[in-house]
């Protein structure tokens, strides 16, 4: 776990600020397997129908033959230049923290996190599309749902884009900016945690807890996300309250800071994943609204 960590810091240190960056997989895959294990009979079994025709995404260096690899592959086919450019602004959804919550100004014409899962959970419930179709709104669906609960994928503040501007110290690993280390080197670190891994953050739950975790409606849970960017996530990095704006040049987390925000990201990867499963339960039992809606 020390190598990964390690590895995962220096990523963060060379990697380009980029707001379309999410969840690093084991964030994404983390969520993917709570849903999976969650998720009825029959939606795993759709899933996995689905899941078996991957090779028609066409994309043979992004893989999509299980779930936890299809959590990733919106993130990977960045890589393959202008035939996914056109979901860059599916990832995210800028809401200022330091306004009131909107969350149509920043998703004109659905072009958001927010409207492109109830879009592809719509497109996945149809059986009437072909295969294909239905498969990438499933591998779209998962990935977004994961991004959404990531709190910096739905809020912004003095145009950081999502913290990637915001250049601040995580404990002893030097200067990175607040999105990557919310992205990966914290979530990594508390997803680790013991008890770790999907099964790990499930233990200690009942049905009822799951139940109630997994309910409301996407506009609650960006905003949500947004309301902990607001109260937490960049008072933590730079020890003032979120607004106004400042950027002090001690901003970062040491060691203490850290550990009060593991449950926080703990408690945000596994409501992903329970929210996750219900809306595939939805989608392959057939119980989505068809009228698109924006925002």
């Amino acid at each position: 776990m020390r190598i990964r960590l390690l590895l995962a810091a220096l990523i963060a240190l060379l990697a380009p600020a980029s707001p379309a960056a999410a969840w690093w997989e084991y964030g994404h895959q983390t969520v993917a397997t709570i849903a999976y294990l969650e998720a009825t009979p029959e939606t795993r079994a759709g899933i996995d129908a689905l899941l078996r025709q991957s090779k028609l995404l066409d994309t043979p260096t992004c893989p999509a033959h299980t779930i936890e690899e299809a959590s990733v592959w919106p993130d990977c086919v960045k890589t393959l230049g202008d035939r996914f450019s056109y979901a860059y602004n599916w990832h995210f959804v800028d809401i200022d923290v330091c306004k009131p919550f909107d969350l149509k100004s920043p998703c004109a014409g659905g072009n958001c996190v927010t409207s492109q899962i109830a879009r592809n959970q719509r497109l996945l419930a149809d059986k009437k599309l072909n295969p294909r179709e239905r498969l990438m709104a499933l591998v779209f669906l998962v990935h977004f749902v994961g991004d959404l609960h990531q709190p910096l994928h739905a809020s912004e503040r003095d145009g950081d884009q999502g913290g990637n501007k915001l250049k601040v110290r995580y404990g002893a690993i030097g200067h990175t900016n607040l999105h990557s280390v919310w992205d990966g080197l914290l979530a990594d670190r508390a997803i680790s945690t013991p008890p770790g891994d999907a099964k790990g953050l499930l233990i200690g739950t009942t049905s009822a807890s799951r139940a109630a975790m997994a309910q409301g409606s996407v506009e609650d849970w960006a905003r949500e996300s947004w309301r902990i960017a607001h109260d937490t996530v960049y008072p933590s990095a730079t020890h003032a309250p979120a607004c106004p704006a400042t950027s002090p040049a001690d901003a970062g987390l040491d060691e203490a800071q850290i550990e009060t925000l593991i449950p926080v990201v703990r408690d945000q990867v596994l409501k992903g994943g329970l929210r996750l499963a219900r809306m595939l339960d939805n989608a392959f039992a057939g119980r989505v609204a068809m009228k698109p809606r924006y925002g």
